[in-house]
């Protein structure tokens, strides 16, 4: 026997979408109304998608322990439609999303990120990229490639100047003394190198500026790199997809 509560949250529309906005605020935390009403869309439509295509199933399975009446499904839900209904609704969402990520606008590539470091501000663009998945491997936390030049105005010429003998394990006693905690090495691989390191520097904080949205991001790690990221110079710095 099923015992169904006959609360009025469950029949009352707008008191079911208010509870919807509460569990997204409570999952995710957004910065902005603008985000949380996103990402309660998305909320929505991916219930509604796993959600049809599970009901789909039962219409092409048509299990003999369930009944339809009065517009509801009644009986024992099959485990194997759950699970099928799970893998194509799955198959759906990455398909979409790589649709999507195709058809991403230019302006929507860069966005503005200010990086705080010992009460110093640094402001760049930054490109959007799919495959900056870096991570300080210790802490998981996410690593923000930024170019040595527009390090300068932040952090100390001691580990600037010094990036590849840190890397190395030689650290004189000064950056010792004052920076250790927050030096983090990132190993990496890319086309032609497939086991590279880059020196990663603990930030205060980092602010994303993206058209109208502003997001904070604590705890990031900012790697180093010596070289230029762009030939033409429109990015100084990488960010990764995730932290938009």
């Amino acid at each position: 026997m099923t015992y169904i509560s006959n609360l009025e949250i469950y029949s009352n529309l707008f008191l079911k979408i208010i509870l919807s906005i509460i569990m997204v605020y409570i999952a995710y935390k957004p910065p902005t109304a603008k985000t949380l009403l996103k990402q309660t869309l998305i909320f929505y439509l991916t219930s509604f998608l796993f959600g049809g295509v599970a009901f789909a199933l039962i219409y092409v399975i048509k299990p003999q322990n369930i009944i339809m009446k009065n517009g509801l499904f009644l009986g024992t839900y099959p485990l194997k439609t759950i699970f099928f209904g799970a893998i194509i609704a799955s198959i759906i969402l990455i398909t979409a999303f790589k649709i999507v990520k195709t058809k991403i606008s230019k302006k929507d590539m860069y966005c503005n990120i200010e990086i705080y470091f010992n009460e110093k501000t640094v402001t760049t663009i930054a490109m959007v990229d799919t495959g900056n998945m870096l991570k300080e491997p210790i802490t998981g936390k996410p690593v923000v490639v930024v170019e040595a030049e527009i390090l300068k105005e932040i952090l100390p010429k001691e580990i600037l100047q010094n990036i590849e003998d840190i890397i190395g394990g030689e650290i004189n006693e000064e950056i010792k003394k004052q920076y250790i905690s927050r030096l983090k090495l990132i190993p990496y691989s890319s086309l032609g190198k497939q086991n590279g390191m880059l020196l990663g520097v603990k930030a205060d904080k980092i602010k994303i500026k993206k058209q109208d949205e502003i997001s904070e991001v604590d705890d990031v790690i900012i790697g180093i790199y010596t070289k230029s990221l762009a030939k033409k110079g429109e990015y100084r710095a990488l960010i990764g997809i995730e932290m938009i």
